[in-house]
């Protein structure tokens, strides 16, 4: 069924960038419901991170069209920035500095009002006041990631761009990370999520597959799976490579 557009969060067509005689995104169409968390899965090098920052408005597209969060993507990119979180492959914040003092200059970055009340909200919601304090460069991989996440809220977007939020980080803190994306979600926040862990994906909405630039399968599990004719998503994930690898030998 059809999603009315004032509905989704995301709704792209025809997206492309070219870097140089590579092209990167080929022509991708995208439509993510709002409250929604979406899987973005592909090999590396497949445009998933390219189409991320397209949307968040840090990269211009060459071709394409439609709107994110009602603005477009094109023509709107400044408002689109300032009503979406972005989380980066790699830790962005200053090592030298504290939770706190990192925190605080995001706020400052956003000009957010009463914005040590904000910074302080931050540090209880993602259950960072006890190390407030502590350097950034001494965290571990899941407090790199508590403190990320809590930078990305703190301007209260309306959704996340996540690339491969998870890498390196160990289980526990993967399954807490994940019990917060759900319960933001149930709130309303939308999610755009890059990921390369299966079981991971098996908790989204619904799913998005890239390989070479195009977008291959797109849609629930269940529906990603009937369409590959396999029972399980790494499977999947293998069969979508495959095929795409055997049509591109042949071209």
């Amino acid at each position: 069924m059809e999603m009315a557009a004032e509905d989704l969060a995301i709704n792209v067509s025809g997206m492309v960038k070219h870097f140089g005689p590579i092209t990167a995104v080929n022509g991708i169409d995208l439509q993510v419901q709002k409250g929604e968390i979406c899987g973005f899965l592909g090999p590396n090098g497949s445009g998933k991170t390219t189409f991320i920052r397209m949307l968040c408005g840090l990269l211009s597209p060459n071709g394409g069209e439609g709107t994110c969060l009602g603005y477009n993507v094109i023509h709107e990119s400044e408002a689109i920035k300032r009503k979406v979180g972005y989380m980066t492959q790699r830790f962005s914040f200053y090592e030298d500095l504290s939770i706190i003092e990192n925190l605080d200059f995001v706020a400052r970055m956003y000009g957010i009002k009463n914005r040590l009340q904000s910074v302080h909200e931050s540090l209880e919601n993602l259950g960072l006041t006890k190390r407030k304090n502590q350097l950034a460069g001494t965290l571990s991989g899941g407090w790199k990631q508590r403190l990320s996440l809590a930078a990305c809220l703190i301007h209260k977007p309306e959704l996340l761009l996540l690339d491969e939020p998870t890498a390196g980080v160990d289980p526990k803190a993967r399954r807490e990370f994940w019990e917060e994306i759900h319960r933001l979600a149930e709130q309303g926040l939308t999610f755009l999520i890059a990921t390369h862990y299966m079981d991971e994906a098996e908790r989204c909405h619904s799913l998005a597959f890239l390989l070479y630039g195009n977008l291959i399968a797109h849609g629930t599990v269940d529906e990603v799976m009937k369409k590959s004719g396999k029972t399980n998503l790494e499977e999947v994930f293998i069969h979508f490579m495959s095929k795409a690898e055997k049509e591109n030998l042949d071209k």
